[in-house]
């Protein structure tokens, strides 16, 4: 292994290190009161909170033609050491939208519970899946289920503490947002076996947007009261996997696929 190869996986490792040191030196960080107080509650035909029901479709439908495409051979520029990981990943999107629906049917930290399980399965999925493909293959293999059920693991422990009083949602942020903070790394530091890899930073664009969106939630709705800042965020986070599950399917090989460990 060269050095300089080394010196950037070090990087990578220490980031991750200083981020999860940090996270649990932090004291414990409780589900926000009125978390599940959406600004925009209209019913429409019948259904409670409309919009940011319905605005879930999208990750179902890109979920359920990345698995259609995939069970078809249409996406083949894939590792295929790892390609349970591409069906783990968009029956993770899927499941989103099936999830989320649920929890914005009737919001409780009960059916938050399968809103939150299927986005840990995508974010630790795609995770592996580019730690694959930038950094070291046998390592993603390695780590594939470990972090999958490090995701899982993290909805239910925050889960069990908000049941005894206890909630800590500390594991549950380090699932999502230390992939989010690693990935722009790797794409920086390593090179990918495949092209189009422009895409991946679309993914994080939109991301960040979603990010932005749910923080302004009433501030959005307020200005005309026609869409929340939730209700974007749902959009524009099914925007940003379809740009990925695009680029699935028109990204070729551009050298051999890397075996570094």
């Amino acid at each position: 292994m060269d050095r300089y190869f080394t010196r950037k996986v070090g990087i990578l490792l220490s980031l991750a290190m200083v981020m999860i040191i940090a996270v649990f030196f932090l004291p414990r960080i409780p589900q926000p009161e009125g978390y599940h107080q959406f600004a925009d509650q209209r019913l429409v035909l019948g259904l409670p909170n409309f919009l940011n029901v319905v605005s879930n479709l999208p990750f179902f439908l890109v979920g359920l033609a990345g698995l259609v495409q995939l069970r078809r051979g249409v996406i083949t520029a894939i590792l295929q050491p790892l390609r349970y990981l591409y069906f783990i990943l968009f029956a993770g999107v899927l499941l989103v939208g099936v999830g989320s629906s649920y929890y914005h049917l009737w919001p409780s930290n009960l059916t938050l519970v399968w809103d939150r399980l299927p986005m840990t399965i995508a974010f630790m999925s795609l995770f592996a899946l580019l730690l694959a493909e930038f950094v070291a293959l046998r390592a993603a293999r390695l780590l594939a289920w470990p972090l999958l059920l490090v995701g899982i693991f993290s909805v239910g422990y925050w889960y069990f503490t908000e049941r005894v009083n206890q909630g800590d949602l500390r594991l549950y942020i380090l699932v999502q947002f230390l992939p989010m903070l690693l990935i722009p790394l790797m794409l920086l530091l390593f090179r990918s076996c495949y092209t189009h890899t422009r895409a991946l930073w679309w993914l994080l664009l939109f991301y960040l947007l979603a990010k932005l969106f749910e923080g302004l939630d009433t501030q959005v709705y307020a200005l005309g009261n026609l869409v929340s800042g939730h209700t974007l965020k749902h959009l524009v986070s099914a925007l940003g996997v379809w740009v990925f599950y695009r680029s699935l399917l028109k990204r070729r090989l551009a050298r051999i696929p890397h075996q570094r460990s």
